[in-house]
């Protein structure tokens, strides 16, 4: 009995398919990200748009960030000459000079977040946060967390005394150790920078979800879970986000916007996660269920 034969073409098929896994596999990578990496930029241009948000930074974070400047202006004046020199031995001009300006950025940034960001900064940046949630229509996420004035005329106004914990990035010494240990890489020709910002800009954008783990309640393991399945997208998130806080005085300025930027992205997974089945329920569909509609009666 004849057997049929697969068309000559389903070879060619399977062999195209195999042929571009790899490439579909490197383009979704590339995609998800410039995706993630976007999300601290965007951060900046809503937090603009939004002045509402602009007190929170006028008056609070403004006279840090006067501070900041005079940390960088001390580091920069009596630090940067003998690092440059020291680097100058071993590294081209150019290279030395970028390399020492990053080293002096880093040195300044942990001096800043060892001394002000974990507790100046961060009830600032859980406001920015729920405010952005808010402005997505995700107040649902937030109300079991804090009290909410809905009247009020913005989503910053809304916000009120939180009735839970609330922290935006938990304040961690093993951070600030990592800034530190990982600061020599600076010192090494060409991939040193580079390795020091993606380094720390990984476990800065694994943080940046914090607020958000906690308000859905999650458990260390389920954390632990929802991390490994984004690895890939929280570094570029936190290296988009690391190059940010390592820009003098503005650091500050970046830390808020890449809190917006933080929230916009869990607004977009959230309504992804949200998609309603079929349409809502309209007043035409309830004045039609209470007058024409079919009355059900049991059939016993």
């Amino acid at each position: 009995m004849p057997t049929s034969q697969p068309p000559p073409s389903s070879g060619a098929a399977r062999l195209r398919a195999a042929l571009l896994r790899p490439v579909h596999g490197i383009a979704s990578h590339v995609v998800r990200a410039l995706t993630s990496a976007a999300y601290p930029i965007r951060g900046i241009w809503y937090f603009l748009r939004h002045p509402e948000f602009y007190p929170l930074f006028v008056g609070r974070l403004l006279p840090l960030s006067i501070i900041s400047f005079l940390v960088y202006f001390l580091l920069f004046t009596f630090t940067f000459l003998p690092q440059f020199l020291f680097l100058l031995i071993f590294q081209g001009r150019a290279g030395a000079l970028i390399n020492t300006t990053v080293l002096v950025l880093g040195e300044g940034l942990v001096i800043i977040q060892g001394l002000f960001e974990g507790f100046f900064v961060d009830e600032c940046r859980v406001d920015i946060f729920d405010a952005t949630l808010i402005n997505h229509e995700l107040i649902d996420l937030i109300a079991p967390h804090r009290v909410l004035f809905l009247e009020a005329p913005n989503a910053v106004r809304m916000l009120g005394k939180p009735t839970s914990r609330a922290e935006y990035q938990p304040w961690s010494l093993v951070q600030i150790i990592e800034l530190i240990v990982f600061l020599p890489l600076n010192l090494v020709p060409f991939v040193g920078t580079p390795a020091f910002i993606m380094i720390t800009g990984s476990r800065l954008g694994k943080l940046s979800h914090h607020r958000w783990f906690k308000l859905r309640g999650l458990d260390k393991k389920q954390i632990k879970r929802e991390l490994k399945a984004r690895r890939w997208e929280y570094l570029w998130f936190g290296t988009v986000a690391m190059i940010l806080e390592l820009v003098p005085i503005l650091s500050f300025f970046f830390l808020l916007t890449t809190a917006a930027g933080a929230a916009m992205w869990v607004a977009k997974m959230e309504q992804n996660a949200r998609i309603p089945v079929g349409r809502p329920i309209s007043h035409e569909d309830r004045v039609y269920d209470e007058e024409d509609g079919p009355v059900y009666e049991d059939q016993d």
